[in-house]
């Protein structure tokens, strides 16, 4: 709570996710000083970025919720080793728009690119990448924070390194982070090489991911997830690797590094809720299933077959849903929640299974259900998600009965020995949360180390009850 709060206005904010709908006081400080300030007028507070978390992580209950939109300088970038320092309101989107035509992009992208890097690194953010690259922070060189004292800390893998790790997945509960310093990664082109396949189930789409995941550099699964039967976990499959020059065709050669901007959809009101329901799923589900093919022009015969490759600007291979203008309120006024698990490799084909045959069988479906791989961690991290083995994520309208649902997937992912992401968790429980987050206690003493009055609370923070071991 802020310590004004007399004189100001509370305002009722959300995730992604539309839910939950929270009460905060908001602020949008300009500058360091300004920072400072708000601490130190605030009894509770957490920075919010672009608000692309789904749940309830960047919102500070009945504290002050602290606006990082106009920090969004880019302060220095070197040409010759690709290293960028940027204040945490800079979107990846801003990014790309100034390093793509430079030769230059984004190491590691979630599937928006309207979040912002400090949203990246609170979140340690992963992509279609992760089997080989790793997640966001294996990028981030250096840190600079704002701790509860006002004090300004750098740190890195080498400096406070104990400070660096807990704020690399650390939910913003560590510090406001004023600065970061990024690796991004250079390309010939602004195109993506891609190949896609359809399997016919769970088994051939695993197959397909052993067969194919060690050639490219991007891999990801839709998955039809109300499929049942012999058609249990049938999914399009889309590898990539960055173009290089020589694989684009003469009409893109001249501008290898540009791509045409395209025209944005919105989605002008909030749906009528139910219209996402089993049976407009299921419908969805088998015209896309079935649509890809013929978009792509795909031989599914002979997976080798050239047809199966496709040149594509980054912007339709990473960020389809980006074109589409606030596309969360097709869920209506309740929203939805994604739930987004990683069950590790000797459990994971089995526990993917059981995940999926659950949600046929209770007609909870979602349209967009991605699957990917994840490869090693660092091991480094307290609270960062990734984990070797499989991650699935499931986008499900709030209808009566998903939360006793949701209580049975936290069983099965506790079971296999997996966890949930907690970037896009609204519902978790603490005692779950800490048998998911072994690494929890440790996160823990730094937090009060830094933080000895929990100064730095968020919603999120307050349920899973992580100012207590």
């Amino acid at each position: 709570m802020s310590k004004n709060a007399k004189s100001e206005a509370k305002n009722a904010i959300s995730g992604w996710g539309l839910t939950p709908v929270i009460e905060t006081y908001l602020q949008r400080p300009e500058s360091l000083s300004a920072i400072t300030k708000v601490l130190h007028d605030a009894d509770f507070a957490i920075a919010r970025g672009a608000g692309r978390g789904y749940g309830d992580l960047a919102v500070s209950p009945n504290g002050t919720t602290i606006l990082t939109k106009c920090l969004n300088r880019m302060l220095s970038f070197d040409d010759k080793t690709g290293i960028l320092l940027a204040e945490p309101g800079v979107t990846l989107a801003e990014i790309l728009d100034v390093f793509v035509p430079r030769g230059w992009f984004l190491p590691v992208t979630p599937g928006t690119k309207y979040t912002t890097i400090g949203g990246a690194v609170a979140c340690d953010v992963h992509g279609k990448n992760h089997h080989c690259d790793g997640s966001f922070s294996n990028f981030v060189n250096k840190l600079t924070l704002v701790l509860a004292s006002a004090e300004r800390v750098s740190c890195s893998r080498d400096s406070n390194p104990d400070l660096y790790w807990a704020t690399l997945g650390g939910l913003g509960l560590t510090g406001v982070i004023v600065e970061i310093e990024l690796q991004l990664i250079p390309v010939e082109t602004a195109y993506i090489n891609m190949f896609c396949l359809k399997s016919k189930n769970l088994d051939e789409t695993l197959a397909l991911f052993d067969k194919y995941e060690s050639q490219h550099q991007y891999s990801v699964a839709w998955v039809d997830c109300l499929a049942s039967k012999n058609s249990l976990g049938r999914s399009i499959l889309f590898f990539g690797n960055h173009a290089r020059l020589s694989e684009l065709p003469k009409s893109l050669k001249g501008h290898p590094l540009y791509i045409n901007k395209k025209r944005q959809l919105k989605v002008p009101f909030e749906f009528p809720s139910g219209l996402l329901n089993p049976l407009t799923i299921s419908v969805f589900n088998n015209f896309y299933y079935n649509l890809i093919p013929t978009f792509y022009n795909l031989a599914y015969s002979s997976p080798e077959n050239a047809k199966n490759n496709r040149i594509i600007d980054y912007d339709s291979f990473f960020y389809p849903l980006d074109r589409i203008i606030d596309w969360n309120k097709i869920y209506g006024k309740e929203g939805f929640i994604q739930y987004q698990c990683v069950f590790p490799p000797a459990t994971g084909k089995d526990y993917v299974k059981k995940l999926l045959s659950l949600a046929s069988s209770e007609g909870r479906g979602s349209f967009l259900a991605v699957l990917k791989r994840f490869g090693k961690q660092n091991g480094k991290e307290f609270l960062s998600f990734p984990m070797p083995g499989y991650t699935l994520a499931l986008d499900m309208p709030c209808t009566k009965g998903l939360d006793e649902f949701l209580i049975k997937l936290d069983a099965l992912v506790l079971e296999a020995g997996g966890r949930i992401y907690l970037a896009k968790d609204a519902r978790l429980s603490a005692e779950t949360f800490r048998k998911m987050y072994p690494k929890f206690p440790e996160w823990l003493a730094i937090k009060n180390r830094i933080d000895p009055e929990n100064h730095f609370v968020s919603s999120l923070s307050n349920r899973l009850r992580m100012h207590t071991p």
